[in-house]
Order: C-alpha cells, then sequence, then structure tokens
C-alpha cells in the first residue's frame, strides 16, 4: 500500500484497517460513539493551527480530520447506512442547492443578501427533513421541536451559549443593550454568594453556569465571542507562567521549590512585559 494524494486511497486504507480478520484490532473495536471525541478533537487542532498560522500543521490536521470523515463513512457503509461517496454528494448537493445566486439564476449583491438566501433555503431543507423523519415514523426534530432545538449538544458549552442567545434574540427575545447586563451579571453573582454561603453543592454549580450565562451575553453585546475571548487569556496565562518558569529555571530553582511569592513577582514581571 502506497501514499496517494487519490482520496480513493485513504478509503482504501480505513477498509483495510477495518478488515475483520487481517484489519488493525483497535480500529476494529471502534464506533461512532468512540470516534465522536476524536473527530472533535481534530477540529480543534485544525483551529489551533490556524491560530498559530502554521501551514505546514494545517495540512497536516486538515489530513486528521479527513481521516474522522472516512472513518464514519467506512463505519456507516459497513452497517448498510451510506458510504463517503453518499457524503460527497450529500454536501455538494448542499452546496449548489444553497447558492443559486453562483450555481442558479438568483444574483446577490452583497454578502448580507448571499446570507439571507442561504438562512432561507436552510429553513427550507428543515422543514423537508422533518417531513423526511415523519414519513419514515420518527420524531419529528432530532433534538426536539422547540425553537432553540437545533443548536447541537455537543458544542463547547461557551459556544452553544452564544448561538442559543442569537438565535433567541431573532424573535426579539434579548436585551436591548449592553449596560443591564451588568446589573444581571452583579444580581448572579450575588445569588452565587448566597448559595456559597449555604454550602449548597448543587446551587454553587447552578449558579455559577447562571454567571457565565450572562457573561457570554454580555459578550455578544460587546461583539464579542467569549470562546474566543476565553481562548486569548488562556493563551496568555500560559505564555505568562511559561516566563515564570523559565525565570526560576534560569536561577537554579524550580517550580515546586519556589514560593508563591516568587512567583507572584515573576508574574507580575511577565504581565509588565510589552
Amino acid at each position: 500500500m502506497q501514499p496517494s494524494k487519490d482520496i480513493s486511497r485513504l478509503i482504501e486504507i480505513m477498509a483495510a484497517l477495518r478488515a475483520p480478520v487481517t484489519g488493525c484490532p483497535w480500529d476494529i473495536e471502534q464506533n461512532f460513539e468512540t470516534i465522536a471525541p476524536y473527530t472533535i478533537e481534530e477540529a480543534y487542532e485544525v483551529a489551533d493551527a490556524i491560530a498559530r498560522s502554521d501551514l505546514d500543521d494545517l495540512r497536516q490536521e486538515l489530513g486528521d480530520l479527513l481521516l474522522q470523515v472516512v472513518y464514519h463513512a467506512q463505519m456507516a457503509e459497513e452497517a448498510g447506512e451510506f458510504s463517503f461517496g453518499d457524503v460527497v454528494e450529500a454536501i455538494t448537493t448542499k452546496m449548489i442547492r444553497r447558492h443559486p445566486h453562483v450555481f442558479g439564476d438568483d444574483k446577490a449583491r452583497s454578502a448580507g443578501m448571499a446570507k439571507g438566501m442561504w438562512e432561507k433555503i436552510k429553513a427550507e431543507e428543515k422543514a423537508e427533513k422533518r417531513n423526511a423523519r415523519l414519513a419514515r415514523g420518527l420524531d419529528a426534530e432530532d433534538h426536539g421541536s422547540g425553537f432553540l432545538d437545533g443548536i447541537p449538544v455537543a458544542f463547547p458549552a461557551l459556544t452553544r451559549a452564544l448561538k442559543l442567545q442569537e438565535k433567541a434574540a431573532r424573535v426579539g427575545f434579548d436585551w436591548g443593550e449592553a449596560g443591564p447586563i451588568l446589573d444581571k451579571i452583579e444580581e448572579e453573582i450575588s445569588e452565587l454568594r448566597e448559595a456559597m454561603d449555604k454550602a449548597d453543592e448543587a446551587s454553587i454549580k447552578d449558579e455559577f453556569g447562571d454567571v457565565l450565562f450572562a457573561l457570554v451575553n454580555f459578550g455578544r453585546h460587546l461583539k464579542i465571542d467569549s470562546e474566543a475571548a476565553l481562548s486569548g487569556t488562556n493563551e496568555k496565562f500560559r505564555s505568562r507562567f511559561h516566563h515564570v518558569e523559565t525565570a526560576l529555571n534560569a536561577s537554579g530553582r524550580s517550580l515546586e521549590a519556589a514560593s508563591l511569592e516568587e512567583m507572584e513577582e515573576l508574574w507580575q514581571q511577565a504581565k509588565n512585559r510589552k
């Protein structure tokens, strides 16, 4: 088996890995549920390579993500459900249908008009999908029939909070401006303090979640994506802590041996660096 730029070679490799007798024991044991976390992880690694502007890494990570698509398609084919070709056909059908201004006679004079067409066609597809599920004797919706039930549960919690809020805002369920949300955040913090005073673990967790949800809402009104903002802060924390670690190592000290006061002093140095 030789490497190739042809997608069919990757499909052949995956089929060989899943072959019952001659395949890889680990690959044979996997199913949709066990592979799903790896799929999500690979998507994050693609985003990480983009954030680092590392195009060589991006090429590698896109390959890893593509492997996940082939993996799921192979398992579906084994179950007699669909193949990789069906996946390709489905997405090409969707892209052609959702871009009548490119592949049809409709014309979009702006990005806003193009997005409007996309949303209209997407809504039509959702109705068709609902009718098809009903015709097969299934529930009308995959995730319930409520207005917000189309937001995937597998999204990172901060992203899902943002998506839920954005969708609710489309029907007018939203704050008029950012200012009053600060009052809401303070109210939620007050309720968190009360739960802490009572040492009620369930309430503490619940109120802490409310604080986070309100902060995401505040960020949304400030045009800030909370997931992206927290990612930036995570990297800032990592960079400053690395400075602490490097400075201690340079003086022959270790993180474990350093006092909190020493680390705090070095932290402030890192914070003051330009």
